[in-house]
């Protein structure tokens, strides 16, 4: 297994090739992901042409970081003349006539992209079991879940199948995944990184971010994904240039706060005991600690199922039968082709969203349930910004579990969704966070603690991060 950022090393120094590294992938994805289930598409001439053009720029030294080495992508991240599904029966056979803005960044950067990543349909899930494909298996237990939405793109690195790969993360989608895998996930700031080109579950929370191996890798590829995008119009300029200058700075002088909520609950014992003591542990690096309370933590899960399912209505409206995708075959007249079409392309934790969306922009429901979710949003920010005067940074768990067994959770949709209890406060603000690995439970299955800071602190992060 090599990072990016020692890959990127024996690129440059001539040690090693483009097209090697580019096939041993390759072969390396044909013989382990039969059982993983990573990938929805394999895009093996493509990855073999870019890496030879990557080789001839190393050769004329006009090579960037991330010239040469072998990425993936989650599959609602739009790739011009490759099929992007969002592992959903109602695109099957979409085939985009453009680049996402951030697969633009890693074609200017010449990257080698291997494929396209499995993961929940429509980015709706906390498993991968929602695939109208196939489930993708976590590679440190196959019998368990990898997580989700993103569970492709976090098995594809955990298994060495990529050197890294980007998802998507709506309500925790990048670090739950991340955390059950044992990777390094970043979700960062709402308006870092544009979403041009990603498939839309619920535009306010909706970002793209890195899976890698190691913190320093992270910030490299977060270097080449950010930037502002004029056909975005919630993108936003990114202060930083450089996610990597102050990775060695350590974190003397640094507060950490301890939020109790967080540990409250029906948490896992050894989830709970291996964040903690990831606490003292900065304590020993000379960060100070300081518990603190976030008493609307409790409203956060319901306020983001109300106002992400109505943004999914609103978006998904577009998905008839129509324009672009799936088209039932047999029907007499047009509300039966839309009803149909919709029907049979969806799958069912689609239509639940789409129907729990519906219902609370419906007339008679909008005021009590969708407005007073935007006014839990706002106090949940402004309980964010409170801690932020007088912390630099939140460490807690990503999820309150450890990755669970396929098929334990599917037949109770909300026991699955309380999975998502510390990770949607943060896509609720906008803020940033980063899950990286600080233990194992007893099971040997991977636990991710979070690491939360205010708008744009993103260096900062990975500054904390690293020292661990």
């Amino acid at each position: 297994m090599y990072t990016v950022s020692e890959l990127s090393e024996m690129l440059k120094n001539k040690k090693i090739s483009s097209v090697e590294v580019t096939t041993e992938y390759l072969k390396k994805i044909d013989k382990k992901d039969k059982e993983i289930g990573a990938y929805l598409l394999v895009t093996k001439d493509e990855a073999l042409k870019s890496a030879k053009e990557a080789d001839k720029l190393i050769s004329k030294g006009k090579s960037t970081a991330l010239t040469g080495i072998p990425c993936a992508i989650k599959d609602n991240i739009c790739t011009k003349d490759i099929r992007t599904t969002c592992a959903s029966k109602m695109l099957e056979d979409f085939v985009p006539e453009y680049d996402a803005f951030v697969i633009e960044k890693l074609k200017q950067k010449n990257a080698v992209i291997l494929g396209k990543l499995n993961m929940d349909e429509f980015a709706m899930g906390s498993s991968n079991e929602n695939s109208h494909f196939k489930i993708t298996r976590n590679p440190v237990n196959l019998e368990r879940v990898p997580g989700g939405s993103s569970g492709g793109a976090a098995a594809a690195v955990a298994a060495d199948l990529a050197t890294f790969s980007l998802g998507s993360d709506t309500g925790g989608s990048i670090r739950q995944p991340a955390s059950f895998c044992g990777v390094v996930g970043m979700k960062p700031t709402y308006g870092a990184v544009s979403r041009n080109g990603l498939v839309a579950f619920a535009s306010s929370f909706d970002q793209i971010g890195p899976l890698t191996h190691t913190v320093r890798d992270s910030a490299m590829v977060l270097n080449a994904i950010t930037g502002h995008d004029k056909y975005d119009s919630t993108s936003r300029a990114h202060t930083t240039t450089d996610f990597t200058k102050d990775l060695d700075k350590g974190v003397k002088d640094i507060t950490i706060a301890i939020p109790k909520e967080y540990f409250e609950g029906a948490i896992q014992d050894d989830v709970k005991q291996s964040v903690l003591d990831a606490a003292k542990e900065y304590e020993k690096l000379g960060a100070k600690l300081k518990e603190v309370s976030m008493p609307s933590l409790k409203l956060a899960l319901p306020a983001y199922y109300v106002i992400s399912s109505a943004e999914a209505s609103s978006n998904l409206s577009r998905f008839d039968g129509i324009r672009y995708g799936y088209r039932t075959s047999e029907y007499e007249n047009i509300e039966e082709l839309y009803k149909k079409s919709r029907s049979e392309g969806f799958g069912d934790e689609v239509k639940r969203r789409i129907m729990l969306g519906a219902f609370t922009l419906s007339a008679g429901y909008y005021d009590a349930y969708y407005k007073k979710a935007v006014e839990v949003r706002a106090l949940i920010k402004q309980e964010f910004d409170e801690i932020f005067k007088e912390s630099n940074a939140i460490i807690s768990p990503v999820a309150p579990t450890t990755a669970y067994k396929i098929g334990q959770k599917t037949k109770n949709p909300l026991e699955m969704y309380l999975g998502d209890i510390y990770s949607v406060p943060i896509n609720i603000a906008g803020v940033p966070a980063l899950s990286i690995p600080c233990g194992k439970d007893k099971d040997g299955l991977p636990i991710g603690m979070q690491l939360i800071g205010d708008m744009f602190s993103e260096a900062l992060l990975y500054q904390i991060a690293n020292a661990f």
